[in-house]
């Protein structure tokens, strides 16, 4: 079991000065030739590979904070972050990252942060080994020590220096002391210096100084100071508003007084950076990471002590899903289920969790919930459902199905996420759009179970229960929309609504072959999507197009069959035409959908194209796609009136193939025979019938043949060129076809194509009197085969050398068994 004293989480602040989850892994330390001295090396803890590889300089300044986070910057402006799951793990990293540098491992920060160049260190050589002495804190003194304050800001250095002055001589304290007497005195001078001082001080990026300040001791008196903005008009009351109007709600009683201590911390932090500051600029936007990262990880805090507690979690359950809870207090449930969750999403172990979320009964809870009346309630929880299928998808899918087993009717978690997107009140339908991304997540079998059986399975399990269940209501707006020939609605939010729906069903098209295959032609559904190229929405209308290409792109003469059986090109062509020789994007999708069609050579729909719709694409000289549509057709018109009368060599393959397999990447057989059962089933039975026949047939061949040897080889029924004639009597008026199968070696022999009526009648006659010489009980049944195209003889003969020794004749060769 791997060491979770080195279990760590990594993070990489991102141009939005936000921390991004990297991964999970294990940290340790180790010489990396290749870069030449000792790395910190971050291995993923689920598939083993490198999430990080980082050599420790020694000029670089790391900095530990919170006892379990080691934080630094590499190169310009790229901040990174360990989050060790234990204590005793960062403080060994930390004990051999101060070893290399030479620092003593009590220390928080290991170098001064230095970002200026070459020259502009030099310069400040002399003042940066000189510590800073800062006045006396004093009413009198607060214009200098402002003014000191700004001075130092732009120097990494003196800021260091500065940090360190303050934090070793209480001066934040000191400071607060003396605002309080400003206000007392009504000072507003004094007040407007104390605002910039304590600005500056939050600027200087330590986190050591963020502590100090955020204390519970004195934080409403640095709230206080940050209300006497120079720059406002009037003066903000914001301890007002934290005090009075900004009430805490214990939805749970909280008995954890450290806990409840971090949250309002959290919240009071967290109003300062979002509300009281002023907006930062590019300069002071660099300075504020260590308070992003100070609120981060207080919420990674909360999280963990919430999980810890063993009453809170379980009786915020029993409450959510309780019939008798009032509906005010299940909304404040829902809502701090909401935020606890969204705080969760970085958790270190998120496996865990989501695992304690799920064995407390999310899933049967957020059901509930969604039932109610309150939108900010449904809101609430489809953001928290988001946040579990995104983590989870398999998990969601299983819940889903031993939900469905249940229950007979269609009343289920999934149906009610349909029934919320469409019936979503927003005119943007922002929710809507929010929820079918959901479904697409949870119908994507792309994220499936890893092991390929356990995924055929659920893929198989939950896309059966879905198209049973689930696709009826999803498909209801738009098939009641498409009754008559024309959309019965064309509002705006309607066609929004339609345009979402096709989104879901274009994914299906292209991920649920057996399925959606099914439901298309059962619910004629691409002739429904195609009177919504009559509506006046273009962007309705190019989905809509966007679904047919989609089709085609799948390259399946299943879609193509029904396409052209059904003519359903005719409004694509349609509104083609109505277009006209406008230049715009429905001109352009309808284009590379013909231009797709004659890249791949799909002939089928060329030959439909051409032969239904050419009159219409025949004025089109803008592009050559139409053009070379037409060369496709004749083209295949030519070969086809070129080609050899095919019925007769199809029927001799088949008897001749050597053994009868499915191409290797044809479906799974339970999605390929199930479309193609109907389809082919009179022609498998042809085929079977002709199969058995014809080893009937052999069979008793081999039975009489040295009887027929004696016949067939009488010197009166041989022809001209020495070979005897086939025993088998032709059916009259059909088609004759005498199949020869050389030796290995030999030349194969021209097949014979006579009809009956042409045939010499010497040879007729001569056929007659073998098959009369011929004992009755010793003749040998007919051996042909009788199809569309005629007759076919299976007799072997010999080669022309063979007459020289009867021996020589041989039996038919042995057939190959048929693959079933």
């Amino acid at each position: 079991m791997a060491n979770t004293r080195r279990r760590v989480k990594l993070y990489v602040l991102n141009d939005e000065r936000q921390w991004d989850d990297r991964g999970t892994g294990h940290v340790s330390s180790c010489y990396v030739e290749r870069l030449n001295g000792m790395c910190l090396l971050v291995r993923s803890e689920t598939d083993g590979s490198i999430l990080l590889e980082s050599k420790i300089q020694q000029d670089t300044a790391y900095q530990k904070q919170q006892e379990t986070l080691i934080v630094w910057s590499e190169n310009d402006n790229y901040d990174l972050a360990l989050s060790f799951q234990e204590k005793a793990g960062c403080d060994e990293i930390w004990e051999i990252i101060c070893q290399i540098q030479g620092k003593d491992p009590s220390v928080d920060v290991t170098q001064d942060i230095i970002e200026e160049s070459e020259e502009e260190r030099f310069e400040e050589m002399p003042d940066a080994a000189t510590p800073i002495e800062l006045p006396p804190c004093e009413l009198s003194k607060l214009d200098e020590i402002a003014e000191l304050f700004s001075n130092v800001l732009p120097s990494p250095i003196r800021r260091e220096k500065l940090a360190v002055a303050i934090e070793s001589e209480r001066y934040l304290q000191k400071l607060v002391e003396l605002f309080r007497m400003c206000e007392d005195l009504e000072n507003a001078e004094g007040l407007q210096h104390l605002f910039e001082i304590i600005k500056i001080s939050i600027l200087l990026n330590k986190n050591s100084l963020l502590e100090i300040l955020f204390s519970d001791d004195i934080i409403y008196d640095v709230i206080g100071c940050l209300e006497y903005d120079p720059s406002a008009t009037a003066v903000h009351k914001h301890r007002e508003y934290l005090n009075s109007k900004a009430t805490f709600k214990e939805v749970i009683p909280i008995s954890n007084q450290e806990l409840l201590g971090k949250i309002h911390q959290t919240y009071r932090v967290q109003y300062i950076q979002d509300v009281i500051l002023p907006t930062p600029s590019v300069f002071e936007e660099n300075m504020l990471t260590t308070l992003n990262s100070f609120i981060f990880f207080n919420k990674l805090e909360i999280v963990e002590m919430i999980q810890e507690d063993d009453q809170f979690l379980p009786e915020l359950f029993t409450q959510l899903t309780d019939e008798s809870t009032e509906d005010k207090k299940r909304r404040d449930l829902v809502l701090f289920l909401k935020e606890f969750c969204s705080c969760g999403q970085a958790c270190q172990n998120r496996d865990k969790f989501f695992r304690t979320l799920s064995n407390l009964g999310i899933l049967p809870a957020l059901e509930v919930v969604m039932g109610m009346d309150d939108n900010e309630v449904r809101q609430a929880a489809v953001d928290i459902f988001a946040y579990i299928v995104e983590y989870s998808p398999s998990m969601v899918r299983e819940f889903i199905l031993q939900e469905g087993n249940g229950s007979e009717d269609d009343v289920s978690l999934i149906n009610q996420i349909i029934e919320q997107m469409i019936c979503d009140a927003d005119p943007d339908l922002g929710s809507a759009m929010q929820l079918m991304n959901i479904l697409r997540i949870l119908m994507d079998p792309e994220n499936m179970m890893a092991t390929v059986a356990v995924s055929k399975t659920e893929k198989t399990e939950f896309l059966s229960f879905f198209y049973k269940h689930c696709m009826h209501i999803l498909t209801a707006p738009l098939l009641a929309n498409t009754a008559t020939d024309t959309p019965s609605k064309d509002d705006y939010q309607t066609a929004q609504l339609l345009s979402l729906i096709l989104e879901l069903l274009t994914f299906s098209i292209e991920h649920h072959t057996y399925h959606i295959k099914n439901y298309i032609i059962s619910k004629d559904l691409l002739r429904r999507v195609l009177v919504l190229l009559q509506s006046t929405h273009q962007f309705l209308v190019l989905c809509a197009i966007r679904l047919v290409r989609k089709m085609i792109a799948r390259k399946d003469e299943f879609f193509n069959r029904y396409i052209i059986k059904g003519c359903l090109l005719e409004p694509v062509v349609r509104a083609f035409k109505n277009n006209g020789n406008k230049y715009n994007l429905l001109n352009s999708a309808i284009i590379e959908l013909f231009e797709f069609i004659r890249l791949e050579d799909i002939k089928s729909l060329i030959v439909h194209i051409e032969e239904t719709y050419s009159n219409v694409f025949d004025a089109v000289d803008y592009v050559g796609t139409f053009k070379g549509l037409k060369l496709k057709y004749e083209q295949h018109i030519d070969r086809m009136n070129n080609k050899p009368n095919m019925d007769s060599i199809r029927q001799t393959t088949i008897l001749q193939s050597t053994r009868y397999r499915r191409d290797a990447r044809a479906l799974d057989e339970d999605e390929e025979l199930w479309f193609d059962r109907e389809e082919e089933a009179e022609e498998t039975d042809v085929v079977v019938s002709m199969v058995e026949q014809q080893l009937e047939s052999i069979n008793r061949f081999v039975e009489s043949k040295k009887v027929q040897e004696s016949t067939i080889l009488n010197k009166d029924t041989l022809a001209s060129n020495g070979r005897p004639t086939s025993p088998v009597r032709p059916a009259t008026g059909t088609l004759t076809r005498t199949v020869s199968t050389p030796r290995p070696g030999s030349p194969v022999p021209v097949t014979s194509k006579k009809l009956a009526s042409e045939e010499p009648q010497e040879t007729t006659n001569t056929k007659a009197a073998a098959a009369d010489t011929t004992p009755e009980s010793q003749k040998s049944p007919t051996n042909s085969l009788t199809t569309k195209g005629g007759v076919v003889g299976l007799v072997d003969y010999p080669d022309e050398d063979s007459d020289e020794d009867e021996d020589d004749v041989e039996p038919p060769s042995k057939r190959a068994r048929i693959a079933t």
